[in-house]
């Protein structure tokens, strides 16, 4: 059993139109999305058109929390931000805000390795954050109260797998933002098949620059065309 994890799509066309095409060349039994869908990039409607269209699980993330459930601004966040999210908000047909507000928190899978939950922030709340360098007895205690063998988790835009105990913590980085100092998509493959799972990652080339370009040609700010195409923030 085959698993395909997507997180932080953020608006990004480009980028998840082309880990389609990955996953067409690696296919998988089934593609789970982390959350955030918007954020950021330039076409929210279309990427949240295309996970319709798919058919992919899908839990809430934080930006889309802000989006559809329209909390305000929080300063905290970061002027560029919530900037990209008050946009995104005028943008979205009345459909995508809906599909947005329908999201679940996160959600889980039974393998023949166990049990896989998934998370954009918490259990319970996208907004929350799980360190996964936490020491090992915080990640242990979380993964028996959970009653997990994978535990997957999205936000850090960083691709991310660790091991602790029985349970493997894992961060499939971000589709449309990524920021491990390389430009692409970020995909997390999951073997659930035997008794040990295991986790590989990969980075997907897209058309960087066209996404940096409609950053450009929605006046949106130039500092996420610069993230686009360096992998890294500032």
């Amino acid at each position: 059993m085959r698993l395909a994890f997507l997180s932080d799509l953020h608006g990004n066309i480009h980028a998840l139109t082309a880990v389609k095409r990955f996953l067409a060349d690696n296919p998988v039994h089934a593609v789970v999305v982390v959350g955030d869908l918007v954020g950021y990039g330039a076409s929210p409607g279309p990427v949240i058109d295309l996970v319709r269209r798919e058919g992919w699980q899908t839990g809430m993330g934080s930006s889309d929390m802000r989006v559809a459930l329209e909390l305000g601004e929080r300063s905290a966040r970061g002027g560029v931000a919530e900037q990209v999210l008050s946009w995104t908000r005028r943008v979205l047909s009345p459909e995508q805000l809906e599909f947005l507000r329908r999201l679940p928190p996160g959600g889980r899978l039974t393998t023949p390795a166990g049990r896989v939950r998934f998370f954009h922030g918490g259990p319970h709340d996208p907004a929350e954050r799980i360190d996964l360098m936490a020491p090992e007895r915080e990640l242990e205690a979380l993964a028996d109260s959970l009653r997990a063998r994978v535990l997957v988790v999205g936000g850090s835009h960083v691709p991310f797998v660790r091991v602790v105990g029985e349970t493997t913590f894992v961060d499939p980085g971000s589709v449309g933002l990524s920021l491990n100092h390389e430009p692409g998509a970020d995909v997390a493959l999951l073997d659930a098949s035997g008794r040990r799972p295991t986790v590989t990652l990969h980075k997907v080339p897209y058309d960087f620059a066209s996404s940096a370009f409609d950053i450009m040609a929605w006046n949106l700010p130039p500092v996420i065309a610069d993230v686009i195409r360096t992998g890294r923030m500032g």
